[in-house]
């Protein structure tokens, strides 16, 4: 990414999409000069003209023909947490900056599947079982009732069935009206088809149906032995639900039946399990984590970043996940469901955490008011706090560490209980941590506390946003409709509201000025790579001797210059 290349007739590399400090920071001390108001957003306007750039697999930069995966890339390598690829959906970003030359990349964000459970994040969005059951205590609703029924059904219709019938497990009937016996033999069959799978995962078979798609055989993906397990698991719960709802006279959708299931015991757990599936159909479809955030120097310096942050919020990007993901199968679902199941992806809430267990700089007091991105008046976007993490996880545990537990597994097991497969389970790195500890007769629960709790934020994009995470709602009413230039008022409010005051602060424009484009590069926003012998070339070799200690100062750069002189003349003479 570093090496020029020849694009347009020029030489071009990723530095060309970089903003030289000094540059910039002359233009911020001018307008610092400018008295507060219009005038001074006009010239700031001029200096920064930041929007948004959706990175797709073929898109090529226009200034450097650089591919723009590899650039997003490129800076996500300057953050202080190692780059991993994770699985799901995933969507990425550029912000850049109009109002330079090549359009540096002021910074990049990420949206990536959500982190499936997150106690005070379900809280708070209304997906716990105590929360839940006890606001339908409260108002017992023949709307919820009728949201229970039809949740249960439209469950149990999206599992493939076919081969259960004809291996004589489950009868038609037994769909409306399940026994016990029918339950017991399916819990019996996903145990024996989960000891298959370990034994022989198809982890390429699982991959090969991943990457084809569209144009897998989603009949075969069901019949494998992996979701066999899945399929006969689901339906025991969904099937002893039904039970649990027959037994409680819950058989119309009315509020006397909800309220009699709510009463009784195996009532209330059956609500549970509805609760729990309905949660995992909508939090990879209609919510999504900021998975990265942030802006590259200089413009760190001005906090770029929480610009990133709001942008996040922009319409522009809950069209591009939309677009993107729109009529694409859902992998898992239809795996499930033995045909292609295509979730009409309605993007309502975003969530992430702080890096560290203090509150961000960058997320904490992030608001703007709605309004202000053509919303209405009283409404508002917000990174909300609503809780902080238990600092548990498995991110404190090397590769080196990682190696040498999945060797006591394949020592110790039959099979592989974790192969990180799409589909398997989520987290495969702490399942495979707590199972190797609990075989070397380690505290797991210990070792995995790694005591770095993060604040958990989440975004609201939708006015209704609990209608659509629990599958009352079927189209999300956005804060801020999508128009043209949305994220240039976005940008707008930025401006005035931090960047317009950042730059009073002399200190914020020397930080800014540090990060010079001039040779050997030095620029914030470069990766760091251990040092090279020569990489500096020869015009610095004489600066890289060491200093004689009894010298002055002002003989020390008498000699480099000397030995600079000397240098150029040396490469001169021999090109």
């Amino acid at each position: 990414m570093e090496r020029r290349r020849l694009h347009k007739g020029e030489w071009r590399s990723i530095f060309t999409l970089m903003r030289d400090g000094r540059e910039l920071g002359e233009a911020l001390r001018k307008a610092a000069t400018l008295p507060p108001g219009p005038v001074r957003l006009a010239a700031l306007r001029k200096t920064i003209d930041p929007y948004l750039q959706v990175v797709t697999p073929q898109a090529v930069c226009q200034f450097t023909g650089l591919r723009l995966l590899d650039v997003w890339r490129y800076f996500r390598h300057t953050w202080n947490t190692a780059y991993l690829s994770t699985p799901g959906r995933k969507v990425w970003f550029l912000v850049r900056d109009r109002a330079a030359p090549n359009h540096p990349v002021l910074g990049i964000g990420a949206l990536g599947s959500s982190i499936v459970q997150l106690a005070p994040r379900d809280r708070w969005i209304g997906w716990r079982t105590e929360e839940f059951l006890a606001a339908l205590r409260a108002k017992p609703t023949v709307g919820w009732a009728r949201w229970l029924k039809s949740s249960l059904t439209r469950l149990i219709a999206d599992i493939y069935v076919a081969d259960f019938r004809s291996e004589g497990l489950i009868s038609k009937g037994d769909l409306a009206h399940p026994s016990k016996d029918v339950v017991l033999g399916l819990r019996s069959l996903s145990a024996d088809e989960w000891r298959v799978h370990r034994l022989y995962p198809a982890r390429q078979a699982h991959k090969a149906a991943v990457q084809r798609g569209r144009q897998a055989d989603w009949k075969a993906e069901a019949r494998a032995h992996l979701f066999r397990a899945k399929r006969s698991e689901h339906l025991a719960e969904l099937l002893d639900a039904r039970r649990a709802f027959l037994a409680a006279g819950f058989r119309q959708p009315t509020a006397a039946a909800l309220q009699r299931t709510l009463g009784q015991r195996a009532g209330a757990q059956a609500i549970s399990t509805v609760l729990r599936y309905v949660k995992a159909a909508h939090v990879g479809v209609d919510m999504m984590d900021i998975t990265i955030c942030g802006a590259v120097a200089p413009y760190n310096a001005v906090l770029g970043g929480k610009l990133v942050g709001l942008l996040m919020a922009s319409p522009e990007v809950a069209a591009a996940y939309n677009n993107r993901y729109n009529g694409v199968p859902s992998i898992i679902a239809s795996s499930m469901a033995g045909r292609p199941v295509r979730r009409r992806p309605n993007l309502a809430l975003l969530g992430t955490t702080s890096l560290y267990g203090v509150a961000s700089s960058q997320y904490n007091r992030l608001r703007m008011p709605a309004e202000c991105g053509g919303g209405r008046a009283g409404e508002e976007l917000a990174f909300i706090p609503v809780g902080r993490t238990i600092g548990f996880g498995s991110f404190h545990f090397s590769r080196d560490t990682m190696k040498v537990l999945e060797i006591v597994l394949a020592q110790q097991l039959p099979g592989r209980p974790v192969n990180s497969i799409f589909g398997e389970g989520v987290n495969p790195k702490l399942r495979k941590v707590r199972s190797a500890l609990d075989l070397l007769g380690l505290p797991s629960d210990v070792l995995l506390q790694h005591g770095s709790p993060r604040i958990i934020y989440v975004l609201p994009l939708a006015r209704n946003f609990r209608d659509i995470l629990i599958g009352r709602a079927a189209r999300a009413i956005p804060f801020i409709p999508n128009q043209p230039n949305t994220s240039a008022r976005i940008a707008e409010f930025w401006l005035e509201r931090w960047l317009a005051r950042r730059i009073d602060n002399p200190a914020v424009r020397d930080r800014v000025e540090g990060h010079a484009l001039t040779y050997p590069v030095r620029h914030g926003a470069r990766v760091v790579l251990p040092p090279v012998a020569g990489e500096d070339g020869p015009l610095f070799t004489e600066l890289a001797r060491p200093v004689v200690v009894e010298a002055s100062s002002v003989t020390v750069r008498r000699r480099a210059r000397a030995g600079q002189a000397a240098q150029a003349a040396a490469t001169a003479s021999s090109v």
